[in-house]
């Protein structure tokens, strides 16, 4: 049997739903676990932790929209991922971390042998997260690391954080995603950015949208993406105070880059990660799947084969 999805979104669980899952978990049949904004108790979700600590088909868990709610049950996921050795991407957008959750679950996110991509968006987190999580972002060739990292609206953090996000960034050689939407950067830690950019060998995705930049901002990746060569493919500075020719300089230079690298082999395919980052619910990759908006629909369970995928939706 090949391992399934269960996604439920926005609605309480039932206790008859978290021994399915339980139970899914126990007989590594879920490769995707999904409860964005789900209501359950404490009981319930300590259950699931222990049921998903020893999962080994679990690739992808998805917690946003304040399912880990408490001290407790950071604790409890804490002691999950310390024993379970499969998860690859893990979304905790819109959790209630602060600085202090975080430096809880820290020690098993750093351990963690297969984590690739982290979301810690609007977890209220600080200048001591930023050092955490660059903790995350080992230097060149010193061990593997995260890939795609979200940090979206975390206003929390200062500019002496970002500054040190962006070294660690700077000398990252896995980081490839980097979002970074709706903080209050400036032109200032836009500035450090773009230092970061032309110095990474690997960040090809940077997220600025809505961060309070201005044409002095955009001038200056301007300057480096038209002189310096990067592994940059997206840009994205929407919502900003950037005039539309700007932008668009910017996003012509980009286009000419990914297309010399189409034409001359580029450097080999690019994995693309499950993703699960609020508040966009779009899913990439083969092995991708996404709960329909539809609020009658409850849980999902979906079997990804090679190309082709069985969908079986059950109405509550």
């Amino acid at each position: 049997m090949l391992p399934s999805s269960i996604q439920i979104s926005g609605e309480p669980l039932s206790g008859a739903e978290v021994r399915d899952i339980c139970r899914g978990l126990r007989d590594n049949a879920v490769r995707l676990l999904s409860l964005r904004g789900c209501r359950l108790c404490d009981r319930d979700f300590g259950r699931i932790c222990r049921a998903l600590a020893g999962a080994t088909s679990l690739a992808q868990l998805n917690l946003n929209l304040g399912v880990v709610s408490s001290p407790s049950r950071i604790k409890q996921l804490a002691e999950a991922l310390r024993t379970n050795r499969s998860i690859q991407s893990l979304f905790l957008h819109g959790s209630p971390l602060t600085d202090a959750g975080l430096a809880l679950l820290n020690p098993a996110l750093a351990l963690h042998p297969a984590l690739v991509a982290l979301d810690l968006g609007d977890c209220m987190l600080g200048d001591e997260a930023i050092n955490l999580i660059c903790g995350l972002l080992p230097p060149d060739g010193a061990k593997s690391g995260l890939k795609e990292l979200t940090l979206s609206a975390n206003p929390g953090i200062t500019p002496k954080g970002w500054s040190r996000l962006a070294i660690a960034v700077a000398h990252s050689s896995q980081v490839r995603v980097l979002n970074l939407d709706y903080n209050p950067l400036g032109d200032h830690v836009a500035g450090m950015l773009a230092v970061a950019v032309a110095s990474s060998r690997t960040l090809e995705v940077l997220d600025l949208e809505g961060t309070g930049l201005t044409n002095q901002s955009a001038q200056t990746l301007l300057d480096m993406v038209e002189n310096y060569p990067t592994a940059l493919r997206s840009l994205v500075l929407s919502e900003n105070s950037i005039s539309p020719e700007l932008q668009q300089q910017i996003c012509d230079l980009l286009s000419e880059g990914e297309e010399e690298e189409e034409v001359t082999g580029g450097a080999g395919d690019t994995q693309e990660w499950e993703r699960g980052r609020e508040p966009s619910t779009h899913q990439r990759g083969s092995s991708s799947w996404m709960c329909p908006s539809d609020p009658s629909s409850q849980m999902v369970l979906m079997t990804s084969g090679l190309g082709d995928s069985l969908l079986a939706e059950t109405e509550m």
